[in-house]
């Protein structure tokens, strides 16, 4: 199997930014890449509170496969599955805190153990600010694991006109970090 053909796993936990994960989501559907998705208890209630149910039912529809975030015998706990990446967006601090040190309390731990341990890309969207003490532990923890933190910070440049362009050039910026390209993202050239 290449490498490019491989399905993109992505993990939906409870922090603030079900936006992001739609437009993410969405791009990856038009781009042709195979999604598959678990989500955590809290960020099914995160996903209802911040886009609805039909946001949250938009989410489930784009992906080929869901998993139930209490188990443990599918195929992406096992480091033997071939993945393209894994992308938890967005990411608490609870679930980063886990996975840094080394903890599987639910699916979503286990597989990103699993991406880390093979060497396999893992991104981690957080979510969180101000950060303490021990959340920069955990993100320097996971960074040099393997992990890649990949904040969910929004920029202005391209000078977005609602919340929808801007988390459609956030979802693109991460989606030209794992290798897509994306013709109509804006790109900064230093003009005013």
């Amino acid at each position: 199997m290449r490498y490019e053909s491989r399905p993109l796993l992505l993990a939906v936990t409870g922090a603030s930014g079900s936006i992001y994960t739609l437009k993410f989501l969405k791009l990856m559907k038009a781009l042709g890449q195979e999604i598959h998705l678990v989500i955590s208890d809290t960020g099914l209630k995160v996903c209802r509170l911040e886009i609805g149910e039909e946001g949250l039912e938009a989410i489930k529809s784009l992906a080929s496969i869901q998993y139930d975030v209490s188990r443990f015998d599918v195929a992406p706990a096992s480091g033997s599955s071939r993945w393209k990446a894994m992308v938890i967006l967005p990411c608490t601090m609870g679930t980063l805190g886990a996975i840094a040190n080394g903890i599987s309390l639910n699916l979503i731990h286990r597989c990103s153990d699993c991406f880390l341990k093979e060497q396999r890309p893992l991104i981690a969207v957080v979510r969180e600010t101000p950060l303490n003490r021990i959340h920069l532990k955990n993100l320097l923890a996971f960074s040099e694991a393997g992990g890649t933190v990949y904040p969910a910070m929004p920029s202005f440049y391209s000078r977005p006109s609602s919340l929808d362009e801007m988390a459609y050039f956030f979802a693109g910026r991460l989606a030209e970090f794992l290798g897509f390209e994306i013709k109509d993202l804006p790109v900064w050239d230093g003009s005013p």
